[in-house]
């Protein structure tokens, strides 16, 4: 549905204020009337011809006060002339014989009309004080002096200018104070936007000057232990080393542009890149498949779209969420099926990640690979962030021997036991904050099928620091 505009709410308050207007016009025409008659104003002990006219011109003024916004001055000068009329007919003209003479003569729509000029009108405040005090010389009649008509008349003409003048001052000083407070909260805002521009900039600056230099000379050493050592399981464990440096140096670089890049920078156009290179890639999804079977976890990976519309920030934030995924499935959930299912589409790409309900103990029987404690500690170190590549877990759990005499059911029992307390416990959250560093969203919960479902939904573009400088 859609939202009224401006124009439509500037009406229904104008019209609003039209018929607000129109009913106080009705009330005091019938006020002033039923006053009149009474005999507490101008009417006359025997009313002729003359009285019922001037009674009939008498509503008409009162009701001008449906212009009381729009012309405040045409009504003040309607019920002046009104009340000049009448007392001129009255003295000297002898026309009306009011019942009694010391009432005064002017109608009580006076009021509100002597109300208007001062509020409407701020920019004509010196007409409008004319107006009013010729207003008042009408209607307190000092050329027929009498103190009571005087005093009266002159709080009704003067008690709705004053009361305007206050609310006058009021509604400007609310309005300098609303706005003191947006400005005073929009300099808030940018100076905590200032403050976490910086933050993140010193953060990136830490992290380029010293942990990527650690880790850049870590990957130079292994790959030259690599060159040098003398025996292959050496050269293999160096050149694992090497390669999980080399993607650490990739995500740090990610890290460190979205850092140095502001929150808000939305490029309209990208080039697709998610798949270059296969570790920390979208490519790399098969390997991470692969893996999770070798260890015992059948994994199937459904691709849905083209995978050059994730950007390489894109494409390595979703490894590494496959990998988090796997890695807790292969802890808690040993032996169940999982399903890997990634959607690329112009503007954002999803990757699912679902697991079977936990087979119960006597169907890890049928486990075909099982792990001891001693073969898993070896595999994965205990302590170990659960986001660690899985290559050296695989080939621990590969090479891994049955333990003699012990049941199965024990066997696996005590390898899900011992595997789940491995990590920090930590993972989804540390993916939760790196989704939020890319402005995406994660969400894990149970499925319906009583498995466990690892979702997140990110951008398919989303700009660094590098990319901004590289852009034409």
């Amino acid at each position: 549905m859609a939202e009224p505009g401006p124009g439509r709410g500037t009406g229904t308050c104008s019209r609003r204020r039209s018929v607000v207007d129109a009913a106080i016009a009705v009330f005091f025409v019938l006020l002033d009337t039923g006053l009149t008659l009474a005999g507490e104003t101008w009417w006359p002990r025997h009313p002729d011809t003359p009285a019922w006219i001037m009674l009939g011109l008498q509503a008409v003024a009162c009701a001008s006060l449906v212009l009381r916004r729009r012309a405040p001055l045409v009504v003040v000068a309607v019920l002046g002339g009104f009340t000049l009329a009448v007392t001129l007919l009255i003295s000297p003209g002898g026309v009306l014989t009011p019942a009694n003479p010391g009432n005064l003569w002017a109608p009580f729509s006076t009021a509100v009309a002597a109300y208007g000029p001062v509020l409407y009108r701020p920019g004509e405040r010196r007409t409008a004080f004319v107006a009013l005090a010729a207003f008042t010389l009408v209607v307190a009649r000092p050329w027929d002096l009498s103190y009571t008509v005087a005093t009266i008349g002159v709080l009704r003409t003067a008690v709705g200018p004053l009361l305007a003048l206050y609310f006058d001052a009021r509604r400007r000083l609310v309005r300098a104070l609303t706005e003191r407070a947006e400005r005073a909260e929009r300099e808030r805002h940018l100076l905590a936007e200032q403050a976490r521009a910086e933050e993140r900039a010193r953060l990136a600056g830490e992290m380029h000057d010293v942990v990527t230099h650690r880790v850049s000379l870590m990957a130079l050493q292994a790959g030259a232990l690599r060159v040098t050592a003398p025996d292959e399981a050496t050269r293999q464990a160096a050149e694992e080393l090497r390669a999980a440096g080399c993607q650490a140096l990739e995500e740090l670089r990610d890290l460190i542009g979205i850092l140095r890049t502001e929150p808000e920078s939305e490029p309209e156009e990208h080039a697709g890149g998610g798949s270059v290179g296969s570790a920390g890639s979208v490519a790399g999804f098969a390997e991470l498949v692969a893996e999770s079977g070798a260890v015992g976890t059948p994994a199937e990976l459904v691709e849905d779209g083209d995978r050059s519309l994730a950007s390489p920030v894109v494409a390595r934030t979703a490894h590494r969420v496959v990998r988090e995924a796997l890695t807790n499935v292969r802890k808690h959930a040993p032996g169940t099926r999982v399903t890997v299912h990634v959607e690329y589409r112009e503007t954002h790409v999803r990757v699912s990640v679902h697991n079977t309900a936990p087979h119960s103990a006597a169907q890890h029987s049928t486990t075909p690979k099982a792990v001891s404690p001693a073969v898993s500690r070896a595999g994965a170190p205990a302590g170990a962030p659960t986001g660690a590549p899985a290559t050296g877990v695989a080939q621990g759990v590969a090479g891994a021997l049955a333990v003699p005499g012990a049941s199965a059911a024990a066997e696996a029992a005590a390898t899900a036991a011992v595997l789940a307390g491995t990590g920090s416990g930590l993972g989804l959250a540390g993916l939760r904050r790196r989704l939020e560093l890319v402005r995406g969203t994660l969400r894990a919960g149970r499925s319906p099928d009583g498995g466990f479902r690892v979702e997140a939904t990110l951008p398919a573009y989303v700009a660094t620091a590098e990319a901004a400088v590289g852009a034409p």
